[in-house]
């Protein structure tokens, strides 16, 4: 019997991935080499991608740069790309996770995404249905992609962890009324979460150690940032992720007593932080609502500012003495004027300070109180409930006052009360935002005030800057030019080679060659000379001149003075005065 030769079953072409045969297409891969790549990725149960580079047939870098070629999509590497700053809201992390992609941005109803396979056609269907937007791929390193995947999909709490740098002991963080965290806990249960807290205690008590003013944290659509002011400067110290916006505000708000519910209107409240038996940090707590979430600007108030004495501030010794001869008055208007931040309350609750004997009654009106100060009557001005600055003072007039301070004087109500009260035998102290002290009479002229008024209250004005401090340990000798002195406002018979200016040079000591702040100020006494103007209507320029003409320093010349001495460099003095 013949044999019957029967033909050998034939092997079905294997199914190969758009990414093998792309890379057939350009000659980088032969059919055999392709097939036995993905014939192991299936045994190893790993991607066609991860086995081809793992196996060494071609490196993750050029790999990228081939199939950025052949399907002409950008390349980015995103080493380059800030984690902290890409949203995690656009994608779901385990999407992200399960096919090695990353979002980049939205644009319109198109999501950007990086990966290493665009013809990874399940991967791009299950991000449309997941988003409801179309994809757009640009190419990125394998490898490289791959770690940015598992820095972006980590939790909130392990970043902030990777932030706060592991474990970190913290004191006892209290509401304004004392009460002491579990207790505000209890009220909002919902935002307990040990890393945010952690976070919040960590930035509080960073804040206090770098004699920062203010905590500043900011949200925006892709990026959370916190910033700190110190000496005068914002400086950016942390970018936490973005995810913890709303438990970090609401953790906030809880401990300040404020309504964690409303993200509507701005509001107000004040915190405490235990940092030792005997030591505690007040907070002022601002919120606001912005595009992205709540801004929120924490307030370092400390108590001991108040009592540093008049000598601390930086008054020259004339300037002391017309302030001190001031407050000593029995009755007559005190104002202190400059920007906010200035130093405008320390400076009154120094005065206030020096005042604050049993024998005499002082009351405040502010909003809110900065500092506390036993033995004087804080009032906290609250005009949601009517107790504005205006019904604090008819208040006060009842009570038998010695010395009224009022946080500002805002409007002609409040400001005819407290001219009257300077006229019947009180001492007042408030502050106004002027630039310069001869332009504050002429503010009060504008807000309605009589002249004769005026004349007969005020007794002083305090203009003041606070400009950066050189650091002792690194400044240096400034070789400036004789013209620019000139420019600067230094008369040419000063200009004598006696003194030398300094420049900021920057140590491990203090912020790039400063090192805390010094007072600028400008004391201006109201002498009968100026009473004349006053009453004449007068302008400012006119106060200013016979100011000048009776000794008394502009804000510029002040601040030379203090250049001169070497407490200061002349770029801080001109860009925190101007004339």
């Amino acid at each position: 019997m013949a044999a019957v030769n029967i033909p050998a079953k034939e092997t079905p072409p294997v199914a190969l991935p758009g990414l093998a045969r792309a890379l057939m297409s350009v000659g980088k891969l032969s059919q055999e080499g392709a097939e036995a790549i993905y014939k192991k990725a299936q045994a190893g149960r790993t991607s066609f991608i991860a086995a081809l580079i793992e196996g060494g047939h071609i490196s993750s870098c050029e790999l990228a740069h081939s199939v950025s070629s052949i399907f002409g999509a950008p390349l980015v590497d995103v080493e380059a790309l800030d984690p902290l700053r890409l949203s995690r809201d656009l994608l779901d992390p385990k999407l992200c996770q399960a096919y090695g992609v990353v979002p980049l941005a939205k644009r319109s109803n198109r999501l950007i995404v990086a990966t290493a396979d665009p013809t990874h056609q399940e991967a791009a269907e299950k991000i449309k249905f997941s988003t409801q937007m179309g994809v757009d791929w640009v190419i990125a390193d394998h490898e490289k992609l791959l770690r940015l995947v598992e820095t972006t999909t980590k939790s909130t709490s392990e970043s902030i962890d990777h932030i706060i740098g592991g474990d970190f002991e913290f004191g006892e963080l209290q509401s304004e009324d004392g009460g002491a965290q579990e207790e505000a806990e209890a009220q909002g249960g919902e935002v307990e979460d040990a890393p945010i807290v952690k976070f919040l205690h960590k930035m509080l008590l960073d804040a206090f150690n770098m004699r920062a003013s203010d905590l500043h944290f900011e949200p925006y659509e892709h990026h959370y940032r916190v910033r700190f002011r110190i000496d005068g400067e914002l400086r950016e110290i942390a970018s936490p992720p973005v995810a913890i916006k709303e438990k970090l505000a609401s953790r906030i708000k809880v401990i300040s007593r404020l309504d964690i519910s409303e993200k509507r209107v701005p509001q107000d409240g004040r915190m405490k932080l235990k940092v030792g038996p005997d030591r505690v940090i007040d907070f002022r707590v601002s919120t606001l609502p912005t595009l992205f979430g709540e801004k929120i600007v924490i307030r370092i108030l400390d108590p001991s500012s108040a009592k540093m004495g008049i000598d601390a501030l930086g008054y020259e010794p004339e300037e002391k003495e017309r302030l001190l001869e001031a407050i000593h008055r029995p009755y007559g208007m005190i104002l202190v004027t400059g920007p906010t931040g200035s130093g405008k309350t320390v400076s009154l609750y120094t005065c206030l300070n020096l005042l604050n004997k049993p024998g005499v009654n002082i009351a405040t009106a502010e909003d809110p109180s900065e500092i506390n100060l036993p033995g004087v009557n804080q009032v906290n001005v609250n005009e949601r409930a009517g107790l504005t600055f205006a019904v604090a003072l008819r208040a006060f007039l009842r009570q038998d006052p010695d010395i009224i301070m009022v946080g500002e004087i805002r409007d002609l109500e409040t400001a005819d009360i407290a001219i009257k009260a300077a006229q019947t035998g009180h001492l007042v102290l408030s502050t106004l935002h002027t630039n310069d002290a001869p332009t504050t009479l002429t503010r009060m002229r504008n807000m309605g005030i009589a002249p004769f008024n005026i004349a007969s209250s005020v007794i002083l004005i305090t203009a003041q800057r606070l400009a950066r401090r050189l650091c002792p340990q690194c400044k240096q000798p400034a070789d400036i030019p004789h013209e620019a002195l000139l420019d600067a406002g230094f008369r040419e018979e000063e200009i004598d080679g006696s003194w030398v200016t300094y420049r900021p040079v920057g140590c491990a000591a203090c912020n790039n060659g400063y090192k805390g702040r010094v007072g600028i100020y400008e004391v201006m006494p109201i002498s009968e000379e100026i009473q004349r103007i006053i009453l004449a209507d007068g302008s400012a320029l006119e106060i200013a001149a016979q100011a000048r003409r009776e000794g008394v320093r502009s804000l510029r010349q002040s601040g030379l003075h203090k250049a001169k001495m070497g407490l200061t460099s002349l770029e801080e003095v001109l860009a925190v005065t101007n004339e």
